[in-house]
């Protein structure tokens, strides 16, 4: 029975099989399991990859280049932030941002996003800014400056 059956009969869960249960049920006998080997036997491994001949992952080419491994993950901060957790004329970095509970880890990179409005002069040092955001903080009068880390 399909579960997609099984549901339409109003069931939660597909029945289990009931194997060994003489030759009529259809899982007679030999359980579903075949005559000798280690197949039949009692903690056989099951064969996942067996597909007949060679598996289907191994039969398709390898093609091209994946950049997932190399890409820089950002640690993100929007402007909003920003002005919700900082004083006027503050000089906003990394490690401030980590005591602010804003962002993970103070050796990460960080970016800042132009989400929210600011209206405090701050000074923000950061790996980098969207440009809406350098943009806020500039019109608010603070400065928006990048750093290597």
């Amino acid at each position: 029975m399909m579960i997609s059956e099984a549901l339409s009969r109003g069931k939660r869960h597909k029945s289990r099989k009931r194997v060994g249960r003489g030759t009529g049920s259809g899982h007679g006998k030999t359980s579903g399991l075949g005559h000798k080997g280690i197949g039949q036997r009692a903690g056989a491994p099951k064969k996942t990859l067996a597909q007949g001949g060679l598996p289907l992952f191994r039969r398709i080419p390898k093609r091209g280049f994946s950049n997932a491994q190399f890409r820089t993950e950002y640690q993100v901060v929007n402007v909003g932030d920003l002005e919700l957790r900082f004083e006027d004329g503050a000089h906003v970095t990394a490690s401030l941002l980590k005591e602010a509970g804003l962002i993970r880890d103070a050796r990460q990179p960080v970016k800042v996003l132009g989400d929210g409005t600011i209206s405090k002069k701050l000074r923000v040092e950061a790996t980098r800014f969207s440009g809406s955001a350098a943009t806020k903080i500039s019109e608010a009068g603070g400065q928006a400056e990048t750093s290597a880390s």
